[in-house]
């Protein structure tokens, strides 16, 4: 999987008005692109479930609709059964959707009025209910619909996006169609990717329908979509002649008493990733644990800031956070490693204390990786309005603080000086203790062997996700540990 842009909705259907009204030679009536996402649609249908003769598909209004009648007539004309169930009045369509009713209707597939005692025949549903236009809470009789189609049982192909799922946040409202497979058209729909769509989207497969979204340069994409790719290109092979020096020095700061566990797996993680050297400062009775479980880790143990400075001074990249705790120790080493003029990789209770007692510092050489809830505190408001809209709350985290932020979760957003990644990796297995750790200790060490932070928040999370996925699908979702990652990442980083 490459790189590759990802819009907003409204970018979507601006991309498509100017399509069919261009005047040029390649401008495309609205009729003809129905047409050709109804036919890639179909192929993806067949392609996924091939032994399949009886299909139902659900229509609603709008050009969504009007993509399912088309793919009702392809499918008749290749004999297959088509239930055709319509939860709008046809007789009230107008325009392509229109077009399209009257093409099913005259390929002998006569459309149903949905009811609420409907039985589906087909054995496998389409849904044609609702397309990205979608700007509020799902209302009767949709919802209704979408809760039949979803307790089916039937495998579902939705057309364009899953009805009900928010295509500029990946946000369910109210309910949602779970769909095996979504095929979407023209070009690729950030909401696809982020927020709850994991849960929503199934398969996914994108075609262009012959229209080339990038040729409307004045449309910025939202995102991008970052491809496995990018961590071969940012960690190319190293030179014969390398040595320790080359590849940078990372301090983990963090581990106050009683809280070492955190600290521990990010250094190890930085460890494992490749910087030349790595120290720890944490609390001293940690430092036999880290020795015992990573010996190449310089672990020294700290009782305030004074103990601190010189493994400050001689860092080239500082990670503080882990297990940092938010009393007097955790803030103490924060304070001097903000003080200590160094790129940081900021996560975990250092995300809380810049709430409490640096609630205005903004600059440019950091880092910040907060989940949900600590961005909602950064922010002010709660984790649930984060998720509500995750590209607008990364983007204004690093507007107002600057750097580079990583807005951990499903689809994890990076948002840099450069504009925002989104990457498409990672799983339910990761949903476990110390996992943020673990990335914070990766982003060390890649800034540590010479990537810009921007760069290394992207690389990080790719790598981060990808290492998961390659230990789950060994393995499986469930015990899947933080500790687990660092070996995987390491053979990835590798190539």
């Amino acid at each position: 999987m490459s790189n590759h842009p990802l819009y907003l909705a409204e970018q979507v259907r601006e991309i498509d008005r100017r399509t069919i009204a261009a005047d040029t030679a390649s401008a495309l009536p609205g009729f003809t692109l129905m047409r050709r996402a109804a036919r890639a649609a179909y192929a993806e249908l067949r392609a996924r479930w091939p032994e399949a003769r009886r299909l139902s598909v659900v229509c609603g209004g709008g050009n969504n609709g009007g993509d399912g009648y088309v793919l009702a007539a392809l499918a008749a004309a290749e004999g297959l059964t088509v239930q055709l169930l319509a939860v709008r009045d046809p007789a009230n369509l107008d325009g392509d959707a229109a077009r399209a009713h009257e093409l099913a209707r005259l390929a002998g597939v006569e459309a149903l009025a949905w009811s609420p005692d409907v039985t589906l025949s087909g054995e496998v549903v389409v849904d044609a209910l609702l397309g990205t236009g979608l700007g509020g809470t799902v209302r009767e009789p949709f919802d209704a619909v979408i809760a039949t189609l979803n307790a089916s049982g039937r495998p579902i192909l939705a057309i364009d996006i899953p009805s009900g799922l928010a295509a500029d946040s990946g946000r369910v409202l109210g309910c949602a169609v779970r769909a095996d497979l979504t095929v979407t058209f023209i070009a690729d729909k950030l909401g696809l990717h982020t927020g709850q769509a994991a849960d929503q989207v199934g398969e996914l497969a994108f075609r262009d329908l012959g229209v080339i979204a990038e040729a409307h340069e004045d449309l910025v994409p939202a995102a991008e979509c970052l491809g496995a790719e990018i961590v071969g290109e940012a960690l190319p092979p190293r030179a014969r002649s390398s040595h320790k020096g080359d590849f940078g020095h990372v301090l983990v700061v963090g581990g106050a008493p009683g809280f070492g566990g955190a600290a521990l797996l990010a250094s190890q993680t930085a460890a494992r990733l490749g910087a030349g050297k790595v120290s720890l400062a944490t609390a001293p009775e940690h430092v036999a644990a880290s020795l015992t479980r990573t010996p190449e880790v310089m672990a020294r143990g700290v009782r305030g800031v004074s103990d601190a400075r010189p493994l400050l001074d001689g860092a080239d990249v500082i990670v503080v956070g882990p297990g940092l705790g938010q009393g007097a120790w955790g803030q103490g080493l924060l304070q001097a490693a903000l003080e200590a003029g160094k790129p940081l990789v900021v996560d975990a209770d250092a995300l809380n204390l810049l709430v409490t007692c640096w609630p205005g510092t903004r600059r440019d050489d950091w880092l910040l990786t907060p989940h949900p809830g600590e961005a909602g505190r950064l922010l002010g408001c709660s984790g649930r309005e984060i998720q509500i809209d995750r590209l607008a709350a990364v983007k204004r985290l690093q507007a107002e603080r600057g750097g580079t932020v990583i807005l951990k979760g499903a689809g994890s957003l990076v948002a840099g000086p450069e504009g925002v990644g989104l990457c498409p990796f990672g799983n339910p297995g990761m949903a476990s203790g110390g996992m943020g750790d673990v990335l914070s200790g990766l982003l060390g060490a890649l800034v540590a062997q010479g990537l810009t932070l921007e760069v290394a928040g992207r690389v990080g999370v790719v790598l981060h996700a990808r290492a998961a996925d390659r230990a789950v699908a060994e393995r499986g979702e469930r015990g899947l540990l933080a500790g687990d990652l660092a070996s995987y990442a390491r053979i990835l980083a590798n190539g």
